[in-house]
């Protein structure tokens, strides 16, 4: 395995990688909990601070971005101010917005956390999941049709958080131009297209995605058992939907992955990494980022894997939804 920092930054550098999916804002609003509501049992929180991040698909792209590479997101938003402060913070990061759209028939995802003395309180959720109408689906299609005419595409990742941008028609048409330019396609599913994605070079559900796409019960206490049924999973996805590697999170359990691309499949099951686990949000995230790049750049399964469990246990350590530190997870790869 190259454990070669440098070699993998470099390798990693520069990439064109177009995310196709659902994209939000985090908002968090942080404060102290002295005392509780005279109202009902509830706590106070004192808000001090305030602050909006890139979610959903965009929290991809940061990833993509901290790494050195260069994401091309391709979403729709509301017409709306929560969708023009999600354009403004982009453009604030440098972000390429040409893949960006909005719509009079949806409003922007917010997602609202409130954290009271570091511990996440509520959150609240404003969003639309109905999706894409016809006539915005077309424009998002000719969108990244446009795209990826007019930029060496390495990568597709399919990032969908069922809130409607990722119809069955999008994912089948957009599948199909990668699949005929010899571009890799990587998918982070969810339940409404779980079946939906055909054809892909890497496909990562979390293990409840996997129970509740295949509809299959797995027994997370008997490791030896685990790793059969995941073989089963995976063989199940590779023969009905043509996915050439499974990768399944299967949290603190740690990582599987099998690789149908030769005769004889090769499977691997990694355990976690002993972490300090403060937030799992947007671990799923970083692992599809750090999987979908050392995939494009050519690495093995081996270090797709371990590179992209490292990446995930890293960013469990920070509270709130953030991508991976860049030179923090290349020390890691150096100390393997």
């Amino acid at each position: 395995m190259n454990n070669n920092s440098a070699a993998i930054a470099q390798a990693f550098a520069n990439k064109n990688i177009l995310i196709v999916g659902d994209v939000m804002i985090d908002a968090y609003m942080w404060g102290n909990v002295t005392r509780i509501s005279p109202e009902a049992p509830v706590p106070i929180v004192a808000i001090e601070r305030r602050e909006q991040r890139l979610g959903g698909a965009a929290n991809v792209a940061l990833n993509l971005l901290s790494l050195g590479a260069n994401p091309i997101i391709c979403s729709v938003l509301g017409n709306d101010d929560h969708g023009r402060e999600f354009a403004s913070i982009m453009y604030s990061k440098g972000m390429d917005k040409r893949g960006l759209l909005q719509s009079d028939d949806r409003i922007t995802t917010i997602k609202s956390r409130v954290i009271g003395n570091n511990m996440h309180i509520v959150r609240i959720d404003e969003e639309d999941t109905h999706p894409l109408n016809e006539y915005d689906e077309g424009r998002l299609l000719k969108r990244i049709d446009r795209i990826m005419k007019d930029v060496k595409v390495d990568a597709v990742i399919f990032q969908d958080y069922d809130k409607g941008c990722l119809t069955p028609h999008l994912i089948e048409h957009v599948t199909s131009i990668a699949n005929k330019g010899n571009i890799i396609t990587t998918v982070d599913p969810k339940h409404r297209n779980f079946s939906q994605f055909r054809g892909v070079t890497l496909f990562k559900p979390n293990l409840r995605e996997m129970r509740e796409g295949l509809n299959l019960d797995f027994d997370e206490d008997n490791f030896e058992v685990l790793r059969q049924t995941l073989d089963q999973a995976a063989t199940t996805l590779h023969e009905h939907q043509h996915i050439d590697i499974v990768l399944i999170t299967l949290s603190n359990k740690g990582i599987y992955a099998c690789d149908f691309r030769s005769d004889v499949p090769q499977s691997l099951l990694l355990p976690a990494c002993v972490r300090s686990v403060s937030d799992v949000s947007g671990a799923g995230d970083t692992v599809i980022s750090v999987a979908s790049l050392a995939l494009s750049a050519g690495l093995s399964l081996e270090e797709i894997v371990t590179y992209a469990n490292l990446a995930g246990g890293i960013v469990c350590e920070q509270v709130g939804v953030v991508p991976i530190d860049k030179e923090r997870l290349l020390s890691e790869i150096s100390a393997l």
